[in-house]
């Protein structure tokens, strides 16, 4: 959808004028580094050309006007800016009122209302997402309409603290941080625990990364995903007993293996064993990347999903379908799930003159197995949360 297609839909609903603003957020993927972001460890995910975009300006009144062009059933939904907490009717307008509440707890003058248009061409619930690249669209879309300009780290820790707080969903920072902080043609090396980061060129050579869609819909809030945390919350404790030590990802896989009988429970040490492990190939993709050897590199991500599905137990059939097709197809380096699991997608890396068989082969084989296609997207690394100026 063009631009002034989206200004059109806004004049349509909100009536035409001046000031209207268009602001964009990417979508992020992760290439390695699963489940490590709430465990101290380390992530490396990228931004996508592709996610959500809002036109936005502020109203005479108090009130916050909003409509999602994916979602335009719903209609118009309204709050004010005097007084906003969650309420499950407000749908999709929970994560912009979450945010727009926490930048003004963190004393950002918001005193006026405002209309937004959402459109976003992330698919909903594919764990590429969709919930994060809508707060930093918010995020800077209150920067830019109130006049304010916030350190970008601190927005997107504001934005992680709004959907812990307001939505309620214990997701760690990757997301928000990949896609506030995304660089063109580049990954990011981010320690979860310190917030220190690094940008990795990423050089695949002849390679793509393919993201493929299970198309099984995933509920962040109602998965098992905040009981995966305090698992790993509880297997912390009783390590920290006798270790100095303030995350998993502080472990080596040695200290790891030689201290695990510290944790009562078989079912926490197995997720304590993925969190401390998966930090481990995560440090060490990076290094294959940075000396070439993609072929490493592809070795690691394979044995991220055979973690992801023997030890934390977050992959379930579509996902683990799609991974083992993608293994027996020619020309690929590499293939996992990424994003929180239960379905969502999988991030495959791909010889380039493969991936029409590729998308071919595996679409096929996942519909006779699975019952309904997945879909698939070819990844263009794309740059952060920003403004765009109209063409």
């Amino acid at each position: 959808m063009i631009q002034e297609q989206l200004f059109e839909a806004f004049y349509k609903y909100f009536g035409d004028g001046q000031d209207v603003r268009l602001f964009f957020a990417p979508g992020r993927v992760n290439l390695i580094g699963e489940h490590t972001d709430y465990n101290g460890g380390h992530v490396f995910p990228c931004a996508l050309s592709f996610g959500t975009y809002m036109l936005a300006r502020k109203n005479q009144d108090k009130s916050i006007r909003a409509i999602s062009l994916n979602f335009e059933k719903i209609g118009i939904l309204e709050s004010s800016v005097d007084n906003i907490s969650f309420d499950k009717k407000m749908d999709w307008l929970n994560y912009p009122l979450g945010v727009t509440k926490t930048l003004q707890d963190k004393g950002f003058t918001i005193d006026s209302g405002f209309d937004i248009l959402l459109y976003g061409n992330i698919p909903n619930g594919s764990g590429l997402s969709s919930s994060a690249s809508l707060e930093l669209a918010t995020g800077i879309m209150l920067e830019g309409l109130f006049d304010f300009e916030m350190d970008r780290v601190e927005l997107v820790k504001a934005c992680q603290y709004s959907e812990n707080n307001f939505n309620g969903v214990n997701c760690g920072i990757m997301d928000q941080f990949a896609i506030g902080m995304g660089k063109e043609g580049h990954a990011i090396l981010l320690d979860c625990n310190t917030l220190d980061y690094k940008y990795a060129p990423l050089d695949l050579g002849d390679n793509t990364i393919v993201i493929a869609n299970t198309n099984k819909r995933r509920e962040l809030g109602e998965s098992k995903y905040n009981e995966r945390r305090s698992e790993c919350e509880r297997a912390l404790s009783q390590l920290q007993k006798e270790l100095d030590i303030t995350s998993l990802g502080d472990l080596t896989e040695a200290e790891f293996e030689q201290n695990a009988h510290l944790i009562n429970s078989a079912t926490d040490r197995k997720r304590a064993k993925h969190a401390v492990s998966e930090n481990q190939r995560t440090l060490k993709a990076v290094d294959a990347l940075k000396k070439g050897d993609l072929e490493f590199f592809g070795q690691l991500m394979n044995a991220s999903h055979t973690s992801l599905q023997l030890d934390y137990e977050v992959t379930g059939v579509e996902l683990d379908t799609l991974v083992a097709l993608a293994w027996d197809q020619s020309g690929v380096i590499g293939s996992r799930m990424t994003g929180a699991g239960f379905g969502g997608c999988t991030v495959s890396i791909v010889k380039a003159d493969k991936v029409d068989d590729f998308v071919e082969n595996v679409g096929k084989a996942y519909k006779s197995k699975i019952g309904y296609a997945p879909d698939f997207y070819i990844a263009d690394v794309g740059e952060g949360a920003r403004e765009i100026r109209r063409a």
